[in-house]
């Protein structure tokens, strides 16, 4: 999931632009009159952190009252009072954690733990816009200890796992739904741009235990432990990821081979469909929500000449515009920050060249199995792309409108992930019977 509404909403063409309008990504309810009914920020960036940290206490990574006592602390656009914020709440819950582990109560150290985890993960979202990005790999160690803590008190225990991958190897967990050691379905979770284990408990792994199946959850390069310690980063060819996490899933004596779903939620959205294109032993897919070229909000609105810089591969020119585009708007230069660090490249020219292979056009009719495709009505890093995608397909399929009268409206349906998981979970069981 990501906070960032900038990337995939023009500011890219924005900073190219010498800045003109550059805030035109970040909507700014303020000059609209005032915050709209149930809005945090008029900062979208701050509001859309909100909503996700809102919307995760469904399945108990926070607590309503806690979060709205956050906001209160943190000033619209002011990234350094949002990262101390959240982190003093992750210090807080942690201190809670710790004493409760202390006692002997479990459940409620586990649930310290979580919402711990989650602060700490907010936290790690500002601090590009901070003066002191050196704090970034310490607030991930921080959330990565939580969830380490958290996931060792669940019942039964999650799995700590590594996947054989390449030269390395992604760390995975594996949630089970009890001790039986029963064959079930296994849901593959596959993340997004910028989520971090615990997203993908809220987005998947926590509705899915519910239901019935076990849940593993992997960071694949570029995601969680694969990018801060691994130093591994993106790659538009998923299929070479999911592959080696589907050949260990169907060695495993608890997985069900036959009924394994992968469920890609935000950019993920884009990997699960590619990984399905070449990996046929998937027996249902899920995009949340559908991605089929993740290069378009980047160079949609990138002047001419600097589209034309790119074509002609004049990097050092690029670059050179670039750096002096983004002097003129300092959230411009945050937001690629942020968003470059998992593609592991420091230069502009190299992350817009390369985020060009990140595109189905070419294989999404490949894909064999039932493909779910969520819609979301409000959708603000991809519009549009769901319906692209789902016409693409070949394959048996199915779209699912999720609206702003359900609550559902927003990226990957953040606000309503009950919701979320009663459509997605209910079209499994009915694809996998």
């Amino acid at each position: 999931m990501t906070p960032h509404k900038l990337p995939r909403r023009g500011f890219l063409g924005a900073a190219a632009a010498v800045a003109a309008g550059a805030g035109a990504g970040v909507a700014n309810a303020a000059d609209q009159g005032g915050l709209r009914p149930g809005q945090l920020f008029a900062d979208a960036d701050f509001e859309f952190t909100a909503q996700i940290a809102l919307g995760s206490t469904y399945y108990g990574t926070g607590n309503p009252g806690k979060l709205f006592a956050i906001a209160s602390n943190i000033k619209n656009g002011d990234y350094e009072s949002a990262w101390r914020a959240y982190n003093a709440a992750g210090v807080e819950s942690r201190q809670w954690a710790e004493a409760a582990a202390a006692k002997g109560h479990r459940v409620s150290a586990r649930e310290a733990w979580l919402w711990s985890a989650k602060h700490f993960s907010a936290a790690l979202r500002f601090l590009d816009g901070t003066t002191d990005t050196s704090r970034l790999l310490p607030t991930w160690q921080e959330y990565a200890k939580c969830w380490v803590e958290a996931a060792a008190l669940f019942h039964p225990a999650a799995e700590r796992i590594e996947i054989p991958y390449e030269s390395a190897s992604l760390t995975g967990w594996l949630f089970r739904v009890d001790e039986s050691r029963k064959r079930r379905p296994l849901a593959i979770l596959n993340n997004g741009a910028d989520g971090l284990e615990l997203s993908m408990y809220v987005l998947g792994a926590a509705g899915g235990l519910a239901r019935g199946y076990n849940c593993l959850i992997f960071n694949g390069p570029g995601q969680g432990d694969s990018l801060w310690l691994k130093k591994l980063f993106f790659r538009p060819d998923w299929e070479k990821v999911v592959s080696p996490v589907v050949d260990w899933a169907v060695h495993h004596r608890e997985v069900d081979a036959k009924r394994i779903a992968l469920i890609g939620v935000s950019q993920g959205g884009y990997w699960a469909p590619r990984a399905l294109a070449f990996e046929h032993r998937v027996a249902a897919g899920v995009a949340d929500p559908g991605v089929w070229n993740v290069a378009e909000p980047w160079l949609k609105n990138l002047p001419k000449p600097y589209l034309d810089m790119v074509d002609g591969g004049k990097k050092e020119q690029f670059d050179t515009a670039m750096g002096a585009a983004v002097k003129f708007n300092p959230r411009s230069k945050i937001v690629l920050d942020f968003r470059m660090r998992p593609f592991g490249m420091a230069s502009y020219y190299d992350a817009f060249h390369a985020v060009r292979d990140y595109n189905l056009k070419d294989v999404a009719g490949q894909i064999r199995c039932p493909m779910l495709i969520t819609n979301p009505q409000s959708e603000q890093f991809f519009a549009g792309q769901s319906q692209q995608l789902y016409e693409m397909l070949r394959c048996p399929k199915t779209l699912i409108d999720f609206t702003r009268e359900q609550g559902a409206d927003l990226h990957c349906e953040v606000n309503a992930p009950g919701y979320r998981d009663f459509c997605i979970y209910n079209w499994l069981d009915e694809t996998l019977s």
